[in-house]
């Protein structure tokens, strides 16, 4: 079964951090991603640049408008993902805890979809 672990980050919490301390983290979440990778576990993942690169696009009543940034207004943003393979809703958050981020936000745990069963549903 897939989840998708979205991490999401307080800025001001890893800005807070004693220098160095940041990149030890990522040097430890780097290398349990890649164990994580090579014994199948990990799919996909990726680190997101700062919300202040990113757009929003909302269509309402036919026409869109795009603004800058993300929209929710929270102290906690959308930092990265990982894709993983886990037996069940236990065991992808024993995998999500081994990661630090959550000390600087969040660790949403979320199952995915199995689309192709989406797809034959609605006979697409």
């Amino acid at each position: 079964m897939h989840f998708l672990l979205l991490i999401y980050i307080d800025q001001a919490r890893l800005d807070a951090l004693p220098e160095g301390r940041f990149d030890a983290h990522m040097r430890d979440c780097i290398q349990h991603a890649d164990h994580l990778r090579a014994d199948g576990c990990l799919l996909d993942s990726q680190q997101l640049e700062a919300p202040t690169t990113a757009r929003t696009l909302r269509t309402r009543e036919g026409r869109a408008s795009i603004t800058d940034g993300p929209f929710a207004e929270t102290r906690e943003v959308l930092g990265g993902f990982n894709l993983i393979e886990a037996a069940d809703m236990d065991e992808a958050l024993r995998i999500a805890a081994q990661f630090p981020w959550s000390r600087y936000g969040s660790i949403e745990v979320r199952p995915v979809r199995d689309f192709e069963a989406v797809r034959r549903r609605v006979g697409a």
